[in-house]
């Protein structure tokens, strides 16, 4: 079994890339998702996933049919990355949320569950940025006979190319994730978009 995870700027393309892997053959169970959420778009009164996240229950638990994580994402905050929505393994593992409030480090802990999942800490590092940036990060464990399909199929939905991304975030300084560092607003995301956009 192999961890995939990939990056989106934009979370249509996120929802779109999970409901591909499920289309696939990759268990729900085995699908997590964390999209920062400093502009508000999920409203914390459209779900309760927060507290199924917390106590382990899987994508499949909290996500209603391919695609759809809308309807299921939970909302906590993570330090140094602010709000989000989350559901899956890794927001259990990381987040340790009960009813959308964080228990513990987070922030370490989205790094070192990614890190113990297989992913290299450098990208673990790009992926935590760039959710505090305004991404979407899709995590899978897939079994080696499907890797690359799931490679593939976060490719086709657009997924960030994190050694690129790594390379202009450190071109502005950046070393790597800070659990301290402010939370970006919806200005600062919208401001990164549209330097992104130039």
């Amino acid at each position: 079994m192999k961890t995939v995870t990939g990056l989106f700027d934009n979370y249509d393309d996120a929802n779109d890339a999970v409901g591909e892997l499920v289309a696939t053959g990759v268990p729900r169970d085995d699908i997590s998702i964390v999209a920062n959420n400093a502009t508000g778009w999920q409203k914390d009164e459209e779900t309760d996933a927060g507290e199924d996240a917390a106590t382990g229950a899987g994508v499949g638990a909290v996500i209603g049919g391919a695609g759809g994580l809308a309807t299921g994402l939970g909302l906590m905050a993570i330090p140094g990355v602010g709000p989000v929505v989350a559901a899956g393994w890794l927001a259990a593992t990381a987040v340790g949320a009960v009813g959308g409030a964080v228990v513990g480090g987070a922030a370490g802990g989205i790094i070192g569950a990614m890190t113990n999942a297989g992913v290299p800490e450098n990208d673990a590092h790009v992926y935590a940025e760039g959710v505090r940036r305004g991404g979407t990060m899709v995590t899978a464990k897939v079994e080696d006979n499907l890797v690359p399909n799931a490679e593939r199929i976060l490719k086709q939905y657009n997924s960030v190319d994190v050694a690129g991304r790594r390379t202009e975030y450190e071109a502005g300084g950046w070393t790597g994730f800070d659990p301290n560092a402010d939370v970006y607003s919806g200005e600062d995301l919208q401001r990164d978009r549209r330097g992104r956009d130039l």
